[in-house]
């Protein structure tokens, strides 16, 4: 039987609570150990105990220690706890997409395990987002190029029609020689 832990825990595992919890940082998009340790159901001191004893299992690409420039710009982003009122004495760890998978195998709950899964498929779905945003820019900059292109024609056309209607017109009433046959009588 789940004790009402995991059922809270399995209630935050929503694509838009952990979309929230995805932040870009050193060009990555990474989730903070306070963040999984939620999502997991375990403390983050739980977590990040594990993290240290299996560190071989986490290389740089899977996850790293916030520096404090990095620590501070977050938290003016978001609600962390202030060092000065007992909150976190050392700066958070960032875990990336594989990261979060390594974890999971590591701290080896089925809450973790369904996590881990809800977590990756968020990761999958903000990089499908950011292609399909990719895609879109390009189809932008095509258009502007092709309506530059459209404004450039606009222009000649004007021009030509500006140049047609400062002609000289030819006045009708001036002798000029008659185009034709010449009847004989």
């Amino acid at each position: 039987m789940e004790t009402e832990q995991h059922i809270i825990d399995r209630s935050l595992i929503s694509a838009d609570r952990i979309e929230e919890a995805i932040y870009m940082i050193r060009g990555r998009r990474v989730i903070l150990d306070y963040d999984l340790a939620r999502l997991y159901g375990v403390s983050t001191t739980r977590l990040n105990e594990q993290v240290k004893r299996n560190r071989k299992r986490f290389p740089n690409d899977f996850m790293f220690r916030l520096t404090d420039g990095e620590f501070v710009r977050l938290m003016s982003q978001i609600a962390i706890s202030n060092l000065r009122r007992g909150g976190r004495r050392k700066l958070p760890f960032a875990f990336t997409e594989h990261g979060v998978v390594m974890l999971a195998s590591v701290l080896n709950s089925s809450v973790a395990v369904d996590a881990s899964i809800h977590v990756v498929r968020a990761f999958v779905q903000l990089r499908t987002m950011v292609a399909t945003h990719s895609e879109l820019l390009r189809k932008l900059k095509e258009i502007d190029e092709k309506i530059g292109e459209h404004d450039t024609v606009m222009w000649l056309l004007f021009e030509a029609i500006k140049q047609l209607m400062e002609s000289p017109s030819i006045d009708r009433d001036e002798e000029r020689p008659r185009i034709g046959f010449i009847a004989r009588t």
